[in-house]
């Protein structure tokens, strides 16, 4: 490798040194005791950026917040495991000597400094996400169709509260052509200073329903801040719509106020802009049919579920507008699959034989609930096989939380579900409700589930586990996934 190679090769790695990140934050570079002849307080360079000491890579900055624990206790840690500085507020006596840090009043609002720099240094097209079900999946599909025009930063993991956001953006390579970033939210006011951090050229709202309602009065409340993402609209920039919720007027009109310079939507609705007209299961994805701004085609995709079509189309529509070529983001969509706990499905080894598993276990609302019951009743069982499934509570609904999960038993009738299996308080209103024919089990917690459900789940079956994350069930995923692990390794054991 030439000198010249060499020196592009570190720019494209690098994502920030000492200088750049004291500038950006107004921190002071500086090491804690030890031989000052020692310190190389003002020669690092680092390659990313970590909050947990537990997934630091050598070479991230470690910044150390105070949340739950105050992350300046693991600062001996994060250089154990390879930190090349530590963004702080202190250094605490146990620091080690000589390692460099950048001091700034407030870790968080330095982090937050590293972002808005972050933004600032890079030329590429940002787009924000929100919604009361979607963001995650729709923030995965985007990556994927993106990628073919050029290199995509999105957040691994789903980001995006107040320390999220800023963590995602302040990784942002100073060169991607893209950041695609999720924005979500549990109370009035929270996605505002997100947005206006992130300053998107495009921002979608997935949907408005039913979720975190303890902490609104109403529906509508959440429909209002969800339209908060438009408030951070770069100059020029799109707010991409649901066309057939019952809040697209007020969302657009929101849009509008904030300044957006247009508007697309997407939907089943006749005039949307990005229609779905038809979806058909296809293996393992589906096959839809739609029509983008006046012109009909069908293609495959590799993520089934309606409802993932439209998570889909809101995405086409967002490339679209940040200037992808949409014909390579159909492309891509055929060979994308659903993230886990997301709708990803893999088949497990039950009793008899084999059976096929749909995790969509990360997280639970009304609207996501109804979505994945949905996708069980699209999926056919093999061999005689029934469709089963495991559902935990949905958290964080208030007074409506009773009514909300006994409605659920419509949609499963509706899907043709053969047994459900039913885990927490909120979860006995749906039990009651059930016809006696669908029961399978109730328990009080997940955890206590996972037997008797290893137990009965047969060959052919189609399962699908769905609940809030602290609901646990996704105790019950990991289960099937694990005796098919063991009983494979106890068969090589045997050989």
């Amino acid at each position: 490798m030439t000198k010249e190679q060499a020196s592009v090769d570190r720019i494209h790695t690098e994502l920030w040194n000492a200088f750049e990140a004291a500038a950006a934050t107004g921190g002071a570079l500086c090491a804690r005791g030890g031989d000052p002849s020692r310190w190389i307080a003002e020669e690092w360079s680092a390659a990313g950026i970590s909050i947990d000491t537990r997934t630091l890579k050598p070479g991230d900055i470690f910044v150390a917040l105070r949340d739950a624990r105050d992350g300046h206790e693991f600062l001996k840690n994060a250089f154990d495991a390879g930190a090349s500085a530590a963004l702080v507020a202190r250094a605490p006596d146990d620091a080690p000597d000589g390692a460099p840090l950048l001091v700034v009043g407030d870790t968080l609002d330095g982090l937050r400094d590293l972002a808005a720099a972050a933004r600032l240094r890079n030329f590429g097209k940002r787009i924000a996400v929100t919604g009361s079900a979607g963001k995650t999946s729709t923030k995965e599909i985007l990556r994927a169709i993106l990628s073919p025009a050029g290199s995509v930063h999105a957040a691994d993991k789903s980001f995006n509260n107040h320390w999220g956001v800023p963590l995602t953006l302040a990784r942002l390579p100073m060169h991607a052509e893209h950041g695609v970033f999720e924005i979500g939210m549990n109370h009035p006011g929270e996605i505002t200073p997100l947005t206006e951090l992130v300053r998107p050229h495009a921002a979608i709202v997935t949907t408005v329903a039913a979720a975190h309602l303890e902490f609104f009065k109403s529906i509508e409340e959440i429909a209002e801040s969800k339209a908060e993402i438009f408030s951070g609209l770069a100059p020029g920039g799109i707010a991409v719509l649901p066309f057939d919720n019952e809040f697209y007027s007020l969302l657009k009109t929101r849009a509008e106020q904030a300044g957006a310079a247009s508007f697309v939507t997407f939907g089943e609705g006749k005039g949307a802009d990005f229609q779905l007209l038809d979806y058909q299961t296809e293996g393992d994805g589906a096959r839809i049919d739609v029509q983008i701004k006046g012109k009909r085609q069908a293609f495959s995709v590799g993520i089934p579920g309606r409802h993932q079509a439209l998570n889909m189309l809101a995405a086409l529509a967002a490339a679209d507008a940040v200037g992808a070529p949409l014909d390579k983001a159909i492309a891509a969509l055929a060979v994308t699959v659903p993230a886990e706990g997301r709708g990803a499905r893999s088949v497990v080894d039950v009793s008899g034989g084999k059976a096929t598993l749909i995790d969509e276990s990360y997280n639970a609302n009304p609207a996501s609930m109804v979505a994945a019951i949905g996708l069980l009743g699209a999926s056919e069982p093999n061999h005689g096989g029934q469709r089963i499934a495991i559902l935990g509570e949905m958290l964080e609904l208030g007074p409506e939380g009773p009514k909300l999960h006994k409605n659920l038993a419509k949609a499963l009738v509706a899907a043709k579900v053969d047994r459900v299996y039913a885990a927490g308080k909120l979860m006995r209103h749906l039990w009651d409700e059930l016809p006696s024919s669908m029961r399978g089990l109730y328990a009080d917690d997940a955890v206590g589930m996972v037997g008797p459900v290893l137990d009965a789940v047969s060959s052919g079956d189609i399962i699908m586990v769905k609940g809030s994350n602290a609901s646990r069930v996704s105790a019950v995923a990991r289960a099937l996934k694990e005796r098919g692990h063991k009983q494979n390794e106890d068969k090589e054991s045997q050989a």
